[in-house]
């Protein structure tokens, strides 16, 4: 049994999602939303770490799983972005893996593209959660599913590069 964070940052709002990964089965345990309320950049960074430091301690997981930072058109977004990441990272305090939002999309919907209501959607199916999920909690948990299958392919030795494909090719 492995549990798995994902952490989707923020300098608003951070989620988190955490799942159980037994042989290639994943259940829910946990998400949620930190929604930051301090003024100054280190007031916000402080909560991020503080808050998700308390979940860690809680739920003890064994690896974690966060998106990569893409470039905004500005690069002031950016440079938050980054700085929220590091202080998740640092509290983590387990192994990470770092994924970017096409490959999250790809992994759980099937598309690169796919919009965040898509996303939504395919992790109440595939973690069998009946209530709303906030979308970056649910992007969190997203994170946390496409660490789980890259996990169990490389396990595996399958690679996660695919051919291109297109729902147009599929046959029943």
């Amino acid at each position: 049994m492995t549990i798995i964070i994902g952490i989707d940052p923020g300098s608003r709002i951070t989620g988190y999602g955490i799942i159980r990964l037994v042989g290639n089965k994943s259940s829910f345990i946990d998400c949620g939303s930190l929604y930051l309320t301090g003024t100054k950049s280190h007031e916000k960074l402080s909560q991020i770490y503080s808050e998700l430091k308390k979940i860690v301690t809680l739920h003890k997981p064994d690896e974690a799983a966060i998106e990569q930072i893409f470039m905004h058109q500005n690069p002031n977004s950016a440079l938050k972005l980054g700085q929220a990441r590091g202080a998740a990272m640092v509290a983590l305090g387990v192994p990470i893996s770092e994924y970017s939002a096409r490959q999250v999309k790809q992994s759980i919907v099937g598309y690169g593209a796919a919009k965040k209501e898509q996303i939504q959607h395919m992790i109440k199916r595939l973690l069998n959660i009946s209530e709303e999920l906030q979308a970056d909690a649910a992007d969190a948990l997203a994170i946390a599913l496409c660490h789980a299958h890259s996990r169990s392919n490389l396990q595996k030795g399958i690679s996660m590069r695919r051919k291109k494909s297109s729902w147009r090719n599929f046959t029943p």
